[in-house]
C-alpha cells in the first residue's frame, strides 16, 4: 500500500515536471521543485479543495460542473503563491487551468503505463 502511494507521488511529480516543460507560461525549475510542488498540491487538494468545492456548490451546479476547472486553477495559484517565483511560476490564470488539466492527463497516462492501481475505498 505504501509503495503504491510513493509511486503515485513520484508519478505526480514527474507529471508536474513534464507539464511545466511543455507549457510556455509555466516554469518549474527542476525535478526537486516538482517533487515539492507535488507535495504542496497533494496537501491543497486534500484540505483546501473540498472547502472550495463546498463553498462554490451553487456556481458549480449552475455551470454544470465547469466551475471545477476554476477551482483547479485557484489551487495552482495558491501553490504558485507558496513556492518562490525563482522555482515555480504560472504566467496567468488560464495557464493555471491548462497546467492543472495537463497534470491530470499526464498523471493518468503515466499511471496506466506503470500499472499503478487506484486505492480501494
Amino acid at each position: 500500500m505504501r509503495d503504491q502511494q510513493l509511486i503515485k507521488f513520484l508519478v505526480t511529480a514527474l507529471a508536474v515536471f513534464i507539464s511545466g516543460m511543455l507549457l510556455p507560461g509555466v516554469d518549474v525549475a527542476n525535478v526537486w521543485v516538482a517533487m515539492v510542488l507535488a507535495a504542496i498540491l497533494a496537501l491543497l487538494n486534500r484540505f483546501v479543495k473540498p472547502l472550495l468545492i463546498l463553498l462554490t456548490i451553487p456556481a458549480t451546479v449552475f455551470t454544470l460542473g465547469l466551475f471545477l476547472f476554476v477551482i483547479n486553477g485557484v489551487i495552482i495559484f495558491i501553490a504558485d503563491w507558496l513556492v518562490p517565483d525563482q522555482f515555480f511560476s504560472v504566467r496567468n490564470f488560464l495557464m493555471g487551468i491548462v497546467f492543472s488539466l495537463l497534470i491530470a492527463f499526464t498523471t493518468s497516462i503515466l499511471e496506466n503505463l506503470l500499472g499503478v492501481q487506484q486505492p480501494k475505498k
